[in-house]
This record gives C-alpha cells, sequence and structure tokens, in this order.
C-alpha cells in the first residue's frame, strides 16, 4: 500500500497526509500524558457515577420497601441512560466534533446527578438516574476514540489501555464512599450523589485545555485548524531542544483517509461489506461483557447482603473487589502491545469465566472475596483492552460512531443484567448468577477469537486501508 497523491480521495490534500504523518511521528511525552490525565479524570467520575448506584439500592430500597423488581429496574436505569448517551455521542461525535460531545456530556450527568441526591421517592430517582447515566454512558463512549486518534501507533494500546485504568479509580472511588459514607447516614446515599456534582469544575479546565482532534478536523475539511493543533503539538518538543524524526518516511496509507457522511450514511457504513464482520464481533464482545460487569457490581453488594452479611461488611468485600480493578486494567494495557488487543480480551474473559465458575461453588466470606476479586479483576482488564480495541477498527469518518453505536449495545447487556438477576436470583440463588456469568464471558471470548482482527503496531490508517 503507498501513501501517494493519486490514491487521494477526493477532499484531501497533500498537506492533509502531511499532517496526518506529523501526528503519527510524535513521540509519547507530556503533551500526550497531560491529554491522558483530562480525559482519564473524566472516565474516573464517570465510573464513579455509574458504580455509585450499587452502594445507593441498600438503603434506597430499604428506606422505600422495594421489591427484587424494583431495585433491579433502578438498578438498570443508569444502563437504560447509557444506552442513549452512548448512541448520541458516537453519532453526534463524527458530526460535531468529539471536544463539544464530551463537555456537553460532563454537564448533563453531574446535574441529574445532584438532582437525583433529593430524590423524593423511587420513581424519581429512576428517572434522574437514568439522565445522569445518559452523560456518563456518552463521556465513555467518546473519550476513548478522541484520545486515540492523539497517538503513536506503537504506543496506542497502552496509552488506552492506561485510560480505561482511570475507570476503576473511579469505581473504587464510589465503593468507598459507599462503605464510609453512605452506611454512616441516614442521608447518606443523598450525599453520595451530590459528590457526584463536583466534577462540574472539570468543564473550566476542559474548555480551556482540550484541542479538537486533528484527524476529525480533517475530516471535515478544516485542514488548517488541524495542522494548527499538531503544530502546537510539535512546540513542546521543540521549546524542550528534542529533535523529531522526519515525517517523510511514516507511512500514512492515503486511502485509509475517507470522507465523512451524514448520521444515516455513516450508520450504515458500520454494516457495508467492509465493516460488517468488525461490527458483528464488537457488538456481541461489548453486550457480553457489559452483562456480566454491570450485572456483577450492581448487585454483588446486594448479594452477599442476601447471603447473610451485614450491610457494612457486605461494602467492605465489594471495596476488595473493587481495588482489583486497578491492576486488572493496567495489566490488560501492559499486554495489549505483547499478546495484541485480540488476544488479551481473549486471555481475560476466559480467565474471568473460570473465576466466576468458582465463584458460583464459594460459600464462605472468605472464598467469595477471593474469587471476586478475580472475577473483578479479569472483566474489567478485558473492558479495559476493549476500549482500545473498537475505536480501532473503524476508519476516522465513522469511528465515534462505530463505538458509539458498539458501546450503547453492550448497554442492552447491562440494562438486562440488573432485571435478570433481580428476577432469577429467587429461582437459581447465587450459584445459578454465576453460573450464568461464565458462559457469557465465554461466548464473548469465542466472538472474538473467530472474527477479531490484529491491531497492534498499526497506524488507524493503515488498519482501516487493510480492511
Amino acid at each position: 500500500m503507498t501513501d501517494s497523491t493519486p490514491a487521494l480521495l477526493p477532499g484531501f490534500t497533500d498537506g492533509d497526509l502531511n499532517t496526518l504523518k506529523r501526528l503519527e511521528r510524535l513521540p509519547f511525552s507530556r503533551p500526550q500524558m497531560r491529554l491522558l490525565f483530562l480525559g482519564g479524570l473524566g472516565y474516573a467520575f464517570d465510573g464513579m457515577d455509574g458504580s455509585m448506584i450499587a452502594f445507593l439500592l441498600v438503603p434506597v430500597m430499604r428506606l422505600w420497601g422495594l421489591s427484587n423488581n424494583q431495585v433491579g429496574a433502578l438498578g438498570s436505569s443508569v444502563m437504560a441512560g447509557y444506552l442513549v448517551g452512548a448512541f448520541a455521542a458516537g453519532t453526534l461525535g463524527d458530526l460535531i466534533g468529539r471536544r463539544k460531545v464530551m463537555m456537553y456530556a460532563l454537564f448533563v450527568y453531574t446535574f441529574a446527578s445532584l438532582l437525583a441526591a433529593f430524590s423524593p421517592n423511587w420513581h424519581f430517582m429512576f428517572w434522574t438516574r437514568m439522565v445522569a447515566g445518559l452523560g456518563v454512558g456518552a463521556e465513555g463512549a467518546i473519550i476513548a476514540p478522541y484520545l486515540c486518534e492523539f497517538v503513536q501507533s506503537r504506543h496506542r494500546g497502552r496509552f488506552v489501555g492506561s485510560l480505561s485504568g482511570f475507570l476503576s479509580f473511579g469505581y473504587v472511588f464510589s465503593a468507598l464512599i459507599g462503605y464510609v459514607i453512605v452506611p454512616a447516614h441516614a442521608q447518606g446515599w443523598r450525599i453520595a450523589q451530590v459528590i457526584s456534582f463536583l466534577p462540574i469544575l472539570m468543564l473550566l479546565w476542559w474548555r480551556r485545555s482540550l484541542p479538537e482532534s486533528p484527524r476529525w478536523l480533517i475530516q471535515q475539511g478544516r485542514s488548517a485548524e488541524a495542522e494548527q493543533v499538531v503544530a502546537n503539538l510539535e512546540s513542546h518538543y521543540l521549546e524542550h531542544g528534542e529533535t523529531l524524526p522526519p515525517y517523510q518516511d511514516v507511512l500514512v496509507p492515503a486511502m485509509g483517509v475517507r470522507k465523512a457522511g451524514n448520521l444515516f450514511q455513516n450508520l450504515a457504513a458500520l454494516w457495508h461489506r467492509d465493516m460488517a464482520r468488525n461490527t458483528f464481533m464488537l457488538w456481541t464482545l461489548w453486550i457480553t461483557i457489559t452483562f456480566c460487569v454491570f450485572g456483577f457490581f450492581t448487585w454483588i453488594p446486594t448479594l452477599l447482603v442476601k447471603q447473610g452479611m451485614t450491610v457494612t461488611k457486605s461494602f467492605g468485600f465489594s471495596l476488595i473487589m473493587y481495588l482489583a480493578q486497578i491492576p486488572g486494567c493496567y495489566s490488560s494495557a501492559f499486554l495489549n502491545e505483547r499478546l495484541d488487543r485480540k488476544w488479551t480480551i481473549v486471555l481475560y474473559m476466559v480467565l474471568g469465566g473460570v473465576a466466576a465458575y468458582f465463584l458460583s461453588a464459594a460459600r464462605t466470606g472468605m472464598a467469595i472475596t477471593v474469587c471476586g476479586f478475580w472475577l473483578s479483576f479479569f472483566m474489567i482488564g478485558a473492558f479495559g483492552a476493549i476500549y482500545t480495541y473498537t475505536p480501532e477498527l473503524y476508519p476516522t469518518s465513522i469511528r465515534a460512531t462505530g463505538m458509539g453505536v458498539a458501546s450503547a449495545c453492550g448497554r442492552l447487556g447491562g440494562l438486562a443484567a440488573p432485571l435478570i438477576i433481580g428476577l432469577t436470583y429467587a429461582r437459581i440463588g447465587f450459584v445459578g448468577v454465576f453460573t450464568i456469568t461464565t458462559c457469557v464471558l465465554l461466548l464473548g471470548a469465542l466472538a472474538v477469537a473467530t472474527l477479531g482482527l490484529r491491531t497492534a503496531g498499526k497506524s488507524l490508517e493503515q488498519i482501516s486501508a487493510e480492511e
């Protein structure tokens, strides 16, 4: 595959191609670390808000005398919002820009969380948590494709995998709030949701600090703005006396640069003959992993209480399981470049299935905690690799759409999980819940093993050209 001028599609110039080459040659340094931190904070607060519902269910269940079905519906409220938010963020991200969607999403979920803190009944809490979930889902769907477009191919796996690690810090922070604040006061569940409002302060920082993606700007014909963003990134290296390698030698296949379409064209492109295999595999993967992750983390405190533990003890055990996510994410980020994203996902989902199987047979509090620790470790490790893998498999013109719609499909699994567990727990019990988890994780691993493509070490344009 060559990158000669005759291969350029209408609307693109040699200058656009050179801008992409200059972006691809940039070594991993402080500018990328700064973007990682800014986007990571968004994921951390998203993880905190999205997992907070697990620790709110126990006190509100008692406060309002909720049935299992009502608890399941309330637990699914966030997922319902996730579905809408992820779909909207993906489609809008390709049309109006990644940066705008990120800021709008942050605004929506912080204010909805504040309103939820003053819920007079479970119905009001259901709707406000759903709106908060809309913002969280939008953030989760747009940050990964946004940031992966700034990083050199040989660092992208570790970079986006590490970005997903911030989700784990959010989960752990929510577990700390659930362990320390929620049980300590009758209104602790309200205080926890007020804390979720605090990320509103990030809007001021993001508004000044986040550049738009150069790759997206080129798709919109805004070549001068794209070149300026890359020039600003290059200036950091030059100011610090670093020498940049010649960009002329960087391989960026021209046919990997495709003109963006409208909303319906972008959605149709997901099932074009070049993309259909990727889309089918990714939707299956997202549904299976999200079903398991959100079913587990939404219900585990409540399931532990139903197993006879006190609320405080169940929250403490849950905290240990949440802590497992941090090494899980960063270990998978390390393996992303060595095993490739495809095989990292397969490995972690299979090992997660093994952990779920042993958890189904666990009887003591210690056995449940150890098995739950490893299940959490492997499921979130797989999730981190999926956040890297998904945007890589789509060209820039539909990258946000592909990520957003796949994430939205995944929320169908997350939406179904709390409801299915709530409806079936009385019949199948603790053993049945985690036997289902094992089967679903192995199904996702099978889809990736048979249909997934290798992406490590390739530029985004190379991956698109090969497809």
